[in-house]
C-alpha cells in the first residue's frame, strides 16, 4: 500500500501543542525539557512557553536520511538532563518508537511526550495527542510549501 499523506499547517501544530500543554500541566512540575532535534524543537518551545519552562536542553538522534530509516545515532546526549528526573521530553512524532527507545535508555526518569502518534510508536511514549496510522507520513510545516493539489477523486 502507498503511504499517505497528512499536511499539518503552522496554525494546526500551535494549536496541537498548546492542546499537548494543557495535558502535560497537571503532570509537573518540570525541572526542564529536552527538545528532540529537530522536529520537537518547535513544539518544545511552544510548551515551554505554556508551563512556563525556561530550562531547555537538547537531544540529537539521526535516524532518518528524508524518508529513509538508518541505525539510530546519537549525535548530541541530553547531559543537563541527567537521569530524566523531573524532566519532560518533547518530539513531534513518535513513529515505530526507535529513537523514542534510544532516548528512554539516555534518560530513563524523564516522561516522554510527543504531538503526534503511530501505532507502533505508542507504547514508548507516555503522553500524546493524536494518532495517525502507520503507513501515514506527516508532512510538517518545515517541510513543505503550499501548493496546488488535484483533488484526490481525480488523483485516484
Amino acid at each position: 500500500m502507498a503511504p499517505r499523506y497528512y499536511t499539518v499547517t503552522w496554525d494546526q501544530l500551535h494549536r496541537d501543542s498548546k492542546a499537548l500543554a494543557w495535558r502535560l500541566l497537571e503532570k509537573g512540575p518540570w525541572r526542564g525539557i529536552v527538545a528532540i532535534t529537530r522536529g520537537g524543537l518547535i513544539p518544545a518551545a511552544i510548551i515551554a512557553r505554556e508551563l512556563d519552562c525556561r530550562l531547555i536542553e537538547s537531544v540529537s538522534i539521526v535516524t532518518y536520511d528524508e524518508e529513509k530509516r538508518g541505525e539510530p545515532h546519537v549525535a548530541k546526549p541530553p547531559v543537563a538532563a541527567g537521569d530524566g528526573e523531573g524532566w519532560l521530553i518533547v518530539d513531534d512524532l513518535v513513529d515505530t518508537g526507535t529513537t523514542a527507545r534510544v532516548i528512554r535508555a539516555l534518560v530513563p526518569k524523564a516522561h516522554f511526550a510527543t504531538v503526534y502518534a503511530k501505532p507502533a510508536g505508542k507504547p514508548v511514549v507516555d503522553t500524546f495527542i493524536t494518532e495517525v496510522s502507520q503507513d501515514t507520513w506527516i508532512l510538517f510545516p518545515w517541510d513543505t510549501e503550499p501548493q496546488f493539489i488535484a483533488p484526490i477523486a481525480k488523483s485516484a
